[in-house]
């Protein structure tokens, strides 16, 4: 399955839209979308988990890995998600006391 992207800034936020699986093909455009927005100067990301309908373990790690990369600036990084089978990953792994969790973008 493909992942498709789109990215735009949402007043000091840049929302990263996902649709489709975050798994160790699709991670890395991904990974890129995290650090073009950090080379821009834009420090508060948000990812939109709601139209995911997979999330592996490479997808994870490169979420922590954009949050690692933000913290370096002073920024934050965000998750938009409202589906149960993946916010109880988000749980289960302690990410939800360490990403900004919204329910939808216009919280931003």
């Amino acid at each position: 399955m493909e992942l498709e992207m789109t990215t735009r800034d949402v007043g000091d936020h840049t929302l990263i839209k996902l649709k489709g699986e975050i798994d160790i093909y699709t991670a890395p455009s991904l990974r890129e979308a995290i650090v073009e927005s950090i080379e821009r100067g834009r420090y508060k990301v948000v990812i939109d988990l709601d139209d995911v309908e997979f999330l592996d373990s490479t997808g994870l790690g490169v979420l922590v890995g954009g949050l690692k990369k933000v913290n370096q600036h002073d920024g934050e990084m965000g998750i938009i998600c409202n589906q149960e089978k993946l916010l109880r990953v988000f749980k289960i792994t302690g990410l939800t006391k360490i990403f900004k969790m919204y329910k939808s973008a216009d919280e931003l």
